[in-house]
């Protein structure tokens, strides 16, 4: 199985948006547990909705860890909007066996990272 995870988050910060969401399920459901709230869904479109309306910024998640564990993947690892570390996200998706991914859940904490020796304010 290669690393969707990885790719997903790729496409996500080339803007290839409509590219990642391909990598999903059409019936996708998924969970955003963010400082502002969570956010449950399910739909490759609303995905794609999603992602289109968050501010224009220039995110990139810097991914310091991933771990596959039979179907679930997951990634840990820094934000950064232009340069600027805004926190750190634990993602974690199921691979559905058609290949796709069905389950999506992020979370995102300003401060707290899993590992020691984050990247620092000034980014990667």
């Amino acid at each position: 199985m290669s690393c969707n995870i990885e790719k997903y988050y790729a496409a996500v910060d080339s803007g290839h948006l409509e590219d990642a969401v391909a990598m999903l399920a059409p019936d996708v459901e998924f969970a955003m547990v963010l400082p502002t709230g969570i956010t449950r869904d399910k739909g490759r479109e609303v995905m794609l909705g999603y992602l289109q309306g968050r501010p224009p910024v220039d995110r990139k998640h810097h991914i310091e860890r991933v771990a596959i564990a039979d179907d679930l993947q997951f990634a840990h690892g820094a934000v950064t909007d232009d340069g600027v570390t805004t926190g750190f996200f634990v993602g974690v998706m199921h691979i559905g066996p058609d290949g796709l991914i069905d389950r999506y859940q992020v979370s995102f904490d300003a401060e707290f990272s899993l590992l020691p020796t984050a990247l620092t304010s000034e980014g990667a």
